[in-house]
């Protein structure tokens, strides 16, 4: 006989929760573990009266509250079912195009979102609402999860190109999990506020941390983000844990009237590095900032710099996680000394299978064990990670390397400026040449050779933006995040 195959249920941890604990805490009252457990029960049973899905099966999850969209992911992994969950705010073609692509046997949906599954090829289900005085239901198996078998397959966000469909399993949420809860020494009484989109991982994963460790959830309002009702919450609400993206916290503070609760002791910021003026801000009002480094395909955060560091080390966003490795490798792949950057390799139990249907993504993604990122980055001499750039964003102009996260810390001192995005645009002379999309602040104004002058008093000749575009709002993905392919368009003629 072979060696047992270890479940989920093999593994203890100390913060596993009770199931009088509360897990979702909804604004009127909370349900405790055991109660969305009979929810979750009642949900497979109201899907399984409906449908054929069987162990294995994928099914996409179509919906923006965010407590049915966590009822039913629960439900389809009590099930054994795949889940593959959809980004609202993609068109009707885009989600048809996830759905086949992810193969999926079924989407389940709101009644609000089933407008959007009009060209989808796979049966829709319309998930009910369910109220307070639901009856019991009979489906009380949980069946057996291993942690090889596949959790959910989560398209990335195509910032950059074509989503790809990364495959996570139920180890890599574990792992995950447990090192995100060692890392931010969370504790059974914790409240983590939920803000993000729930089809993106750093949301996703926010439900699974809380029901592996025993912690509370407070889902914020179903997007879009409503800056005055987070501030609300975060002040009169005992939130210990909030997850933002540069963008949210920065809307945050302009909008801010009121302290936030004192019990509130780490906002994990994720997504995309934040600017240097964000933390000196921060700083300020001794906001406890821990920012991270993480990916879809990382089931989120593998690096963690709690808010010592993050101070001390501008820049910084810590070190790995427990069950995580991270490299950074040179052109011919040797480890880089510190200081010196290059690709960013991730391995460790929280790295994906692989990339759904893409034998040829996962291969140049996963090799020797390793996660290549596609990342560009560096450690410093005590090992602390700092990230530059996406390798696929770096811009060669004349041999030289030009980091647009450079450039844009040095386009935002303009006092007119909020926000910049710097590409490389084709050049014959010099391969390419560095451009900028800027959103100016409001009620400000400034010049395309304005802004040229301003950046040649603080960047080298090769450095600066040749080609200047304006803006009243920079595209970004639902959370937050820069999408840089977008903004070529804004420069077509080039």
């Amino acid at each position: 006989m072979g060696r047992p195959q270890a479940t989920m249920n093999d593994r203890q941890h100390p913060l596993n929760p009770d199931p009088n604990d509360i897990f979702f805490a909804l604004e009127q009252s909370g349900w405790t573990f055991a109660q969305v457990n009979r929810y979750v029960a009642l949900t497979c049973e109201t899907i399984l009266s409906d449908t054929a899905l069987a162990p294995g099966d994928r099914a996409a999850i179509l919906m923006q509250p965010p407590v049915p969209f966590a009822l039913t992911m629960l439900a389809l992994t009590r099930m054994r079912v795949v889940s593959v969950p959809l980004n609202t705010r993609l068109t009707a073609s885009e989600l048809a195009w996830q759905v086949s692509n992810a193969e999926c046997r079924l989407v389940i949906c709101t009644a609000e979102a089933r407008a959007q599954t009009s060209k989808m090829d796979a049966p829709t289900f319309e998930l009910p609402t369910m109220t307070a005085h639901e009856r019991p239901s009979d489906f009380d198996g949980w069946g057996a999860l291993r942690f090889e078998d596949d959790f959910a397959i989560i398209h990335t966000s195509g910032t950059t190109g074509k989503p790809k469909a990364a495959v996570l399993t139920y180890g890599n949420i574990y792992h995950s999990a447990i090192g995100a809860a060692l890392s931010l020494e969370i504790r059974r009484n914790a409240r983590w506020l939920c803000v993000l989109p729930l089809y993106h991982v750093g949301g996703l994963s926010i439900i699974l941390r809380s029901l592996i460790c025993g912690t509370a959830i407070e889902f914020g309002p179903a997007a879009p983000f409503d800056v005055h009702e987070t501030n609300r919450v975060l002040s009169d609400n005992p939130i210990s844990i909030v997850s933002l993206v540069p963008t949210m916290l920065g809307r945050l503070l302009d909008a801010r009237t009121r302290p936030w609760n004192p019990r509130l002791r780490i906002i994990l910021l994720g997504g995309e590095a934040p600017s240097a003026e964000l933390l000196a801000r921060c700083a300020a009002e001794d906001l406890p900032i821990a920012t991270c480094y993480g990916m879809t395909e990382t089931a989120s955060q593998v690096v963690t710099a709690l808010p010592e560091s993050v101070y001390r080390k501008k820049g910084t966003v810590g070190k790995a996680m427990m069950s995580a490795s991270v490299r950074i490798i040179d052109e011919q792949g040797n480890d880089a000394a510190p200081m010196t950057p290059g690709e960013i390799l991730v391995s460790g139990g929280s790295v994906m299978r692989g990339y759904y249907k893409d034998p040829d993504a996962t291969a140049r993604a996963l090799r020797a064990g390793w996660l290549h990122t596609g990342d560009i980055g560096y450690f410093d001499e005590d090992g602390d990670l700092f990230i530059l750039q996406r390798r696929e964003d770096l811009i060669i102009s004349g041999g030289e390397n030009i980091y647009p996260a450079d450039v844009e810390a040095a386009l935002r001192q303009h006092p007119a400026v909020a926000e910049a995005i710097v590409l490389g645009l084709h050049d014959p002379a010099w391969g390419q040449r560095a451009a900028a999309l800027i959103e100016l602040r409001a009620r400000q104004s400034a010049t395309a050779d304005d802004i040229i002058a301003f950046a040649r008093q603080r960047l080298a000749g090769y450095k600066i933006p040749r080609r200047i575009a304006f803006t009243d709002a920079l595209p970004r993905t639902a959370s937050g995040k820069l999408m840089r392919r977008q903004a070529r368009k804004y420069f077509d003629d080039d």
